[in-house]
């Protein structure tokens, strides 16, 4: 059985290390035979008889009469895990062919020769020290990216509240954004080649400033001009904040590829999962703070909006330092050769370009109602509200006590026609608390998704699988709510709590599914993304993300100004929000549908589904075990 090691083979370390087998192939550990054993001298007759300092003072049979052993073969010259049986072994392999660990000093020691890393002296760095370094780019990004996401939120909810007091309609609004998401989708497909040429340092510096050219515009945006006159200058300045959002997104996105090893897929989901979670939870964090500022007690106009505004050039300010100084120009490039438009608009990705389409409709699922039917719909006052004798303060002033109304000759009268009556009538901090609240808790989700919903159900990480599963269940919410706010009592008599308890449930209930999904969407692409093009993988699934925000926003804008209209013919009050959400919700559900039967064509099958304990779609594994009358595990 024991014999020479043919040509071309590498002889086996085994544990305890300082044994080594002469067999070709990977064998157990050979247990050393004491000199009283039978075949004590056959054995011994095929092991090294040349003289040698090993083995080391603490070997158990030192001194007893043993050949001494030749020593073990120096990881640093093996592949990652060659002949490597014991877990310890295998990672110090790993990490020296990394140059991140020292085999003869230990894990805390220097890196010698060329392995190595070294500091600004030249001095060489140890294993914590390389591993901050290499986190710095992680922390950099993600501060940035964490700071713009608020100011994300924030302009969003300043625009929506700001022209809903303008009297611009729905459809208008969503004309507001649609620059804002057309920029996204050209935005995406092209810093993807950026990033892939250039580095995620530059697309993030640029992405930082363009927000500044946004906000700016904002600044200069006149009440006293028309409705056309301000719909096409707010419109190009959303237009500055929509490529600034995917500018900086990219780099907030594809730093946890770069830094994280292809063998830890489940670390990265819960790396992708906790930035988005977090970054949505901060976003939503910005629409309070629009919110809190557009109502803060400023004197003038228009003070309350122009503080908002400057709390959103001070948080952009503190981001750009981070990006210009720390973070290297060449992290995210393309290392084999630079990406062209061409490869980016016609990617040969397979699984990433039905997981983009799947990711279009998935998205528009929530846009067709959230981004503008929502906030119009909190604003909304009732319509029985309408025409009534306004009320007095203590100071004797008259006012209405619905938001989205005002006082008009002693009436109260819709403050905007064209945002329609029949909603909750919520004044603009309860809408963007309202709005705040649904994107935290659906960012605090998507972070604890990992551990909370998918390791209990053994769906960690996921695949196309999980992603059918939980696509299925996202369109259950908004079809109750569309069934609920269409033919439901309450809503049809307007009682206001029991539209409001309706509203908050349903929208939390979708928030949870929806933050599962685009959690498990977000690894995905990472997943299926090629490493050493992750920037151009990324850019262009997000590239569909935003073609299905702005389909989303488009539709849901006409769908919500356009339908209403006969339940009270007055054109003084405008149309029944009621109706225009729920066809809103309606389309959410037939776009959330979309998305799931398209994952289906996504080649990811070897995994299977599992649903906790039970096997809802075997793993390829399983179905080959079957095929051939034995399960995987079984001799």
């Amino acid at each position: 059985m024991l014999g020479n090691v043919p040509a071309g083979h590498r002889a086996v370390e085994t544990s305890p290390p300082y044994f080594q087998s002469s067999l070709a192939m990977p064998a157990p550990p050979v247990r050393p035979v004491p000199p009283t054993h039978p075949y004590a001298s056959s054995i011994q007759g095929h092991m090294p008889s040349e003289p040698s300092s090993y083995p080391p003072p603490h070997m158990p049979h030192a001194g007893t009469g043993w050949p001494a052993m030749p020593p073990p073969p120096n990881p640093s010259s093996m592949t990652p895990h060659e002949g490597l049986h014991h877990p310890k072994q295998a990672e110090q392999a790993t990490a020296t062919s990394r140059g991140l660990y020292s085999p003869a000093a230990g894990p805390e020691a220097t890196t010698p020769g060329a392995g190595g890393d070294k500091g600004s002296g030249g001095e060489e760095l140890t294993e914590k020290q390389q591993r901050r370094k290499a986190l710095l780019p992680f922390v950099i990004i993600s501060l940035s990216y964490l700071l713009f996401t608020i100011t994300d939120g924030s302009v969003r909810m300043i625009v929506l509240l700001h022209a809903y007091n303008l009297k611009f309609t729905a459809m208008e609004v969503a004309i507001m954004f649609c620059l804002y998401e057309t920029a996204g989708v050209f935005t995406n497909l092209l810093a993807g080649v950026a990033g892939a040429k250039w580095g995620i340092r530059f697309t993030l510096l640029f992405g930082l400033s363009f927000q500044f050219v946004g906000l700016g515009m904002l600044f200069g945006w006149n009440p006293s001009w028309s409705k056309t006159e301000g719909l096409i200058y707010v419109t190009v300045a959303q237009m500055f904040s929509g490529i600034s959002k995917d500018l900086t997104k990219l780099g907030g996105k594809t730093v946890t590829k770069l830094v994280t090893p292809e063998e830890k897929q489940g670390q990265l989901f819960k790396l992708v999962s906790w930035i988005t979670g977090f970054k949505n939870s901060l976003k939503g964090v910005g629409y309070f703070i629009g919110a809190a500022c557009m109502s803060a007690p400023i004197p003038g106009e228009l003070g309350g909006y122009y503080l908002a505004l400057g709390v959103n050039v001070f948080l952009i300010v503190a981001a750009i330092p981070w990006a210009a100084v720390g973070l290297s120009n060449d992290l995210g490039t393309a290392k084999s050769k630079n990406a062209t438009l061409r490869e980016a608009l016609f990617s040969g990705n397979h699984n990433l370009n039905y997981l983009s389409l799947a990711r279009l409709f998935l998205f528009a699922s929530r846009d067709l109602w959230f981004e503008v039917p929502l906030p119009f719909y909190l604003r909304a006052p009732p319509c029985e509200a309408l025409g009534l004798p306004c009320q007095t303060t203590d100071a004797g002033e008259p006012y209405c006590p619905w938001g989205g109304s005002e006082c008009v000759e002693g009436l109260c009268q819709n403050l905007n026609v064209g945002g329609g009556c029949g909603g909750l009538g919520l004044d603009r901090v309860l809408v963007g608390t309202f709005l705040a609240l649904y994107i935290i808790v659906y960012g605090q989700m998507q972070a604890a998704v990992p551990w909370m919903v998918l390791t209990p159900l053994r769906q960690s990480p996921p695949n196309k699988w999980v992603e059918i599963l939980w696509g299925l269940v996202n369109s259950l919410p908004t079809l109750v709510l569309w069934l609920v706010v269409l033919y439901g009592p309450h809503f049809i008599s307007g009682i206001f709590t029991d539209k409001l308890i309706t509203m908050i449930v349903g929208i939390a209930v979708f928030a949870l599914i929806f933050a599962v999904n685009s959690s498990i969407h977000s690894y995905l692409v990472v997943r299926y993304a090629d490493g050493n093009k992750v920037a151009q993988s990324v850019g262009f699934y997000y590239m569909s993300n935003a073609v299905g925000r702005l389909m989303g926003t488009l539709v849901s804008g006409a769908i919500f100004s356009g339908v209403g209209w006969s339940d009270y013919n007055n054109s003084l009050i405008g149309n029944n929000v009621n109706v225009g959400i729920a066809w809103c919700f309606f389309a959410g559900t037939v776009s959330s549908l979309l998305a799931m039967i398209i994952t289906f064509v996504i080649k990811d099958n070897e995994a299977g589904l599992m649903c906790g304990v039970m096997t809802c779609v075997p793993s390829k594994e399983i179905e080959e075990g079957k095929g051939k009358g034995e399960l995987p595990g079984e001799d």
